[in-house]
C-alpha cells in the first residue's frame, strides 16, 4: 500500500510540475490531460511493438488499485468536506430551494432521461444494453461531480450567486445519485422491482439520515472546537471528524457524502466564525486547501491513467459519442430549459441556463461507480461509456466553461 501511495504521489507531483512549467492548464485538467496523453502513447507504442513492457507495467499498477475503494471510501470524504468548508451558508440559504430542486428532482429526472434515451439509441450503433443497465448508467452519470465543478469554476469568473448554485447542486446531487445507483444495483442483484414506498423509504433513510447525521456530527465538532484554542488540536479534530464520521456513516447505512457536505457547511460557517481564533482559522483553511489540491491532482491523474483498462472498439466509441450527446441533452432538459423558462423564480442572471447546463461536469465519482458494477460485458460497456463522457466533460467542457461564463456575463449586462 505504501508503494502504491508513493508512486501515485511521485507521478502526480511530476505531472503537476510539467503542467505548471509548460502546459499551463488548470491543475486538475492539466494533470489528467498529460496522464491520458502518456497512456495513449503507450497504447500506440505497444501496437507497433516498441512498448518494451511499459504498458503492461502501468496496467499491472492500475489493477493493484481499487479505484472505487480509493475514491468512495478514501478521497471522497476529504474532498467533499474541503469543498463545503468554503461555501457561504448564509448565501446558500437564499438559494436553498433552487439547489434542492436541481440536486434532487433534476438528478432523478436526468437518470430516467439518460437511461431511456440510451436504451432507445444504443441499438442504432450496434450496442445492446438492457433498460435496467441503461438506467444504472443514467444514475451514475447524472450527478455533477463537485470535485471537478468546484476546482474548475473557481477560476472561471462566474457571478457569485451562479457559482454558489452550481457548487451547492454539485455538493448535494452526488449523494442523491449514489443512493439511486445503489437502489438500481439492488434491483439488478435481486431481480425484483421495489415499490414506490420502499424506494422512497430507502431514499429517505440514506439521504435524510445522511443529512441528519451530518448535523449531529457538525454540532459535536463545533462544540469541541469552541472549547479550546490550540490550532494543532483543532486541525486534528476536523481530520478525525471527516475520517471517523464517514466510516461511521457507512456502518449506520446513511449517506456519507451528504453527511460530509452538511458537516463541512457547519464547520466552515458557524465553526469558523464562532469556534476558531484567527490563528486557528488560517491554519485550518491552509490545511484543507492543501488536502483538497493534492487529492484532486492524484484523482485526476488516476482518471487519465485508467484508459488503459478500458476495452474500446469502434461500436463502443460510437456509443461513447452517443452517450456524450444524450447526457448533454438530458442536462439541458433537466437544468438548462427549466432555469431559462423560470428565470424569475431561480433569481439568477441572464444566461445562467447556459452556464448551468455546460458547467455540469462529470468526474471521478461516475468512474468509481462504474468500476463497482459486477463483472460482465455490461460493466465493460457502461465503464467505456462513462469514461467517454467524463473525459469529454473535463477536457472539453472544463476548458471552455470560462468562455461560456464570459459570454453569459456579457449578455446579462
Amino acid at each position: 500500500m505504501l508503494d502504491i501511495a508513493a508512486i501515485c504521489l511521485v507521478v502526480t507531483a511530476l505531472l503537476a510540475y510539467l503542467n505548471h512549467r509548460f502546459v499551463r492548464l488548470p491543475t486538475t485538467i492539466g494533470v489528467m490531460a498529460i496522464a491520458l496523453f502518456i497512456s495513449l502513447v503507450m497504447v500506440g507504442l505497444d501496437a507497433i511493438g516498441l512498448d518494451h513492457g511499459l504498458r503492461q507495467y502501468e496496467e499491472s499498477f492500475l489493477r493493484s488499485i481499487d479505484f472505487t475503494d480509493v475514491l468512495m471510501q478514501g478521497m471522497l470524504s476529504f474532498l467533499l468536506f474541503a469543498g463545503a468548508l468554503h461555501v457561504d451558508l448564509r448565501a446558500l440559504r437564499q438559494y436553498r430551494w433552487q439547489v434542492a430542486t436541481l440536486a434532487l428532482v433534476g438528478t432523478l429526472i436526468s437518470t430516467v432521461v439518460v437511461g431511456v434515451g440510451m436504451w432507445l439509441v444504443l441499438p442504432l450503433v450496434n450496442v445492446e444494453l438492457s433498460l435496467l443497465h441503461c438506467l444504472i448508467f443514467g444514475a451514475l452519470i447524472s450527478p455533477t461531480d463537485p470535485i471537478a465543478v468546484m476546482g474548475i469554476l473557481s477560476s472561471a469568473g462566474a457571478p457569485k450567486n451562479l457559482e454558489l448554485v452550481i457548487a451547492g447542486e454539485s455538493l448535494f446531487n452526488d449523494g442523491v445519485g449514489v443512493v439511486v445507483f445503489a437502489l438500481l444495483l439492488g434491483v439488478l442483484a435481486s431481480g425484483t422491482t421495489p415499490t414506490i414506498e420502499g424506494a422512497g423509504a430507502i431514499l429517505l433513510r440514506e439521504a435524510g439520515g445522511g443529512i441528519a447525521f451530518g448535523l449531529v456530527l457538525g454540532f459535536v465538532t463545533f462544540h469541541l472546537l469552541r472549547s479550546i484554542d490550540q490550532y494543532q488540536v483543532e486541525v486534528l479534530l476536523t481530520l478525525a471528524t471527516v475520517m471517523g464520521g464517514y466510516a461511521l456513516a457507512s456502518h449506520l447505512h446513511v449517506s456519507g457524502p451528504l453527511a460530509m457536505v452538511v458537516c463541512g457547511l457547519m464547520i466552515g460557517n458557524g465553526g469558523r466564525a464562532l469556534a476558531m481564533s484567527d490563528h486557528t482559522r488560517r491554519y485550518i483553511d491552509m490545511f484543507w486547501e492543501l488536502v483538497d489540491e493534492i487529492l484532486n491532482a492524484v484523482l485526476f491523474v488516476l482518471i487519465g491513467m485508467e484508459v488503459l483498462l478500458i476495452a474500446f472498439t469502434v461500436p463502443i466509441l460510437f456509443a461513447g459519442g452517443v452517450a456524450i450527446l444524450v447526457t448533454l441533452a438530458a442536462r439541458w432538459l433537466t437544468v438548462g430549459i427549466p432555469v431559462r423558462l423560470a428565470s424569475d423564480l431561480f433569481k439568477l442572471p441572464k444566461g445562467s441556463s447556459r452556464v448551468l447546463a455546460w458547467g455540469g461536469l462529470r468526474g471521478g465519482i461516475s468512474v468509481a461507480l462504474a468500476l463497482s458494477l459486477p463483472l460482465g460485458s455490461e460493466r465493460e460497456i457502461i465503464l467505456a461509456l462513462t469514461y467517454c463522457v467524463v473525459v469529454f466533460s473535463i477536457l472539453v467542457q472544463g476548458l471552455t466553461i470560462g468562455r461560456v461564463v464570459r459570454a453569459a456575463v456579457g449578455a446579462s449586462r
